[in-house]
């Protein structure tokens, strides 16, 4: 598959990779120099792909480990039950490709053969929501609906390169199959070097008074940003940075939103399904009624184009989350 580029602003970017944002440092590749690193100490790892070797980040872990390495072609089918079957002798599988193929074309073995079977198999999923400019076929905007629906499956949307590496390895660890909405390319570093991921925590990543933000994903650094953006205008938001979507750190969630007259949830999914849905769920049962405002996808499908263009289009880039903040105070 021939690697199609993006051109915006001036400048070309391949495919999945996040936007470049000046001034910030980026990792290249973390998910695959992590996992070959971990498999060196690991002799039970091995790694597979669907033929999207170069696009998931995983080359890294091909050549330094070339017989522990399998690409089944563009069958993702193939892949879920190679790696179920991996597992069953003894083998801790990690597998790539994009969320979108996986979601929707192999779903039912991923319930079957992974989760139900309590296979360990540990899923990359890249370029989920909007990160990738190609569509409705490769975009997968719904995938945290679906697969929360998978009884006995782990749910993690890390938000930058250091929280990916970390999950990278404790994923190994954690009992049955899980799912990680993977970030690919050049990866931003944005979290403290002190930063430790903790399987169901959410963890607060600024401290503020006016209005809370939870967030999962990138969408975390970008609430992040916009927040320092709005406390020079007066106002001082906080970030609620939600890593693990399933379990769900229900507690943590309503005791940040119970300090806050007014919230927003910010996601790369649609609104419906997914963190969003999440969130009100757990705010209803505690009896809680914030005013909350969505930072999310319609439902619907979307079209093809950059990055930067889709998420200025469906209001998911930062002057809508600088907006959000400021609206109404």
């Amino acid at each position: 598959m021939a690697e199609v580029a993006q051109t915006t602003a001036g400048r070309t970017r391949g495919m999945g990779e996040l936007i470049d944002v000046e001034g910030k440092t980026t990792e290249i590749a973390p998910f695959g120099t992590t996992l070959a690193a971990l498999a060196a100490e690991r002799p039970e790892i091995v790694g597979l792909t669907a033929d999207m070797g170069r696009y998931s980040d995983i080359l890294p872990f091909r050549d330094a480990f070339p017989s522990r390495f399998f690409n089944v072609g563009m069958a993702e089918q193939d892949l879920i039950m190679i790696a179920a079957g991996l597992s069953k002798v003894g083998k801790i599988a990690y597998c790539t490709t994009y969320s979108v193929f996986i979601t929707r074309r192999a779903y039912d073995f991923v319930a079957i053969a992974c989760a139900h079977s309590k296979a360990n198999v540990k899923i990359f999923a890249g370029m989920p929501g909007l990160v990738n400019g190609y569509g409705a076929t490769h975009q997968a905007t719904e995938d945290l609906n679906m697969m929360r629906g998978i009884a006995d499956l782990t749910i993690i949307d890390p938000c930058d390169a250091t929280e990916l590496k970390q999950v990278v390895r404790a994923v190994a660890d954690i009992p049955g199959t899980v799912y990680v909405r993977s970030l690919r390319g050049k990866v931003p570093v944005e979290l403290n070097a002190d930063y430790r991921f903790e399987l169901g925590k959410a963890k607060v990543l600024r401290e503020g008074s006016a209005v809370g933000i939870i967030s999962c994903g990138y969408m975390s650094m970008r609430a992040r940003d916009a927040a320092d953006i709005a406390a020079g205008q007066g106002v001082d938001a906080a970030v609620l940075h939600v890593g693990t979507i399933k379990p769900f750190d229900r507690d943590g969630v309503v005791a940040f939103a119970a300090g806050f007259d007014r919230l927003i949830v910010a996601e790369n999914h649609k609104t419906t399904g997914g963190l969003a849905s999440l969130v009100v769920e757990a705010l209803y049962d505690a009896g809680i009624m914030t005013p909350m405002i969505k930072i999310g996808l319609a439902d619907s499908f979307f079209e093809c184009g950059s990055q930067e263009y889709l998420e200025a289009k469906y209001e998911v880039d930062l002057p809508r989350f600088v907006r959000a903040i400021l609206e109404n105070r």
